[in-house]
């Protein structure tokens, strides 16, 4: 299984928009140490031809073009000129920043798209935008899944890729945008999903970018992975509330922090099999500087610092 990191950083990216924090201002004076960062995004291929991606960004028009991999490949004789390697996408919630980009692929490019049946809902029938990826038969092809199922990933004409997933239910929270009367109707369990995705040798990625609390489960899941990419969203609890004077901890808002003894670092020292990154790195993050401490004390405890453009093999 190939594996791309084409994109590594929280919500908004790193610098985002409108942050003034420190971290922000001193990449945009060129005083920072470390790199900017798109916002988070995966893509897996079992054989190098048909890729799949983890969410959808709302940078992904520019990832695609930053990965030599998933550009159209040159046609020839009656092949079509647009083309795309991209079969399909996996949507673990229905979060913006995690499900925009799929309103980029609507040059009637033919897609599947898995998600759960509640996500799915929020998305084809209470937004009308996303009519747009439904213009002709057989554009996109809704393919629901369910939590604790395997199920392969399957190009939109049904081709096998070689690849099998598993959704692990996480939270329960849906996106604010989402009314409460919608709510009441769709399935707690559906709201935010981790994958885990295992190849054809049996090699297996989990990949877990929003943690809301670390279950005995989850670390059997883990245990058992070889990669992890994980939840670094923040680095305290507090962060943005010392950082903007208000506002909700990491925990309200469905991440577990990387530090103290309740945090990720600490909680998923004793796994020692899997390899193990942070990703979905909110631009206030201190462990994003490299010369800062924070950073030092992830890398010593055998973490890696997801960036964009990193790939590997399982």
């Amino acid at each position: 299984m190939r594996v791309r990191i084409l994109g590594s950083a929280a919500g908004g990216g790193f610098p985002q928009w409108n942050c003034a924090c420190p971290n922000c201002r001193a990449l945009r004076a060129g005083t920072f140490r470390g790199k900017a960062r798109t916002q988070a995004q995966v893509a897996v291929s079992g054989d190098g031809r048909s890729w799949f991606l983890l969410g959808a960004s709302p940078d992904l028009r520019w990832q695609i073009e930053a990965t030599p991999e998933l550009h159209p490949r040159p046609s020839s004789g009656n092949e079509a000129v647009r083309q795309s390697p991209i079969a399909g996408a996996v949507l673990l919630n229905a979060d913006l920043d995690h499900t925009l980009g799929l309103l980029l692929l609507r040059e009637l490019q033919p897609l599947r798209v898995y998600t759960t049946a509640s996500v799915r809902r929020i998305l084809a029938e209470d937004n009308s935008m996303f009519a747009m990826l439904q213009r002709i038969p057989g554009q996109l092809t809704w393919s629901d899944c369910v939590p604790g199922t395997t199920f392969p990933l399957l190009t939109p004409s049904g081709e096998d890729s070689g690849l099998r997933s598993r959704a692990v239910s996480l939270a329960t929270r849906y996106p604010a945008y989402v009314s409460t009367q919608r709510q009441s109707g769709l399935t707690p369990g559906e709201a935010s999903l981790g994958l885990i995705v295992q190849s054809p040798s049996g090699k297996r990625l989990a990949y877990l970018p929003a943690v809301p609390q670390l279950t005995s489960g989850l670390l059997i899941e883990m245990d058992s992975s070889d990669v992890i990419l994980f939840d670094g969203t923040f680095w305290s609890d507090d962060e943005l509330m010392r950082m903007q004077g208000s506002g909700q901890t990491a925990h309200q808002m469905g991440h577990v922090p990387v530090s103290s003894e309740e945090g990720s670092l600490a909680k998923l020292a004793r796994l020692s099999r899997p390899r193990k990154i942070y990703i979905h790195i909110n631009n206030t993050n201190p462990m994003l500087n490299e010369t800062g401490p924070e950073y030092r004390q992830v890398r010593d405890a055998g973490w890696e610092i997801a960036e964009d453009g990193w790939q590997f093999d399982l």
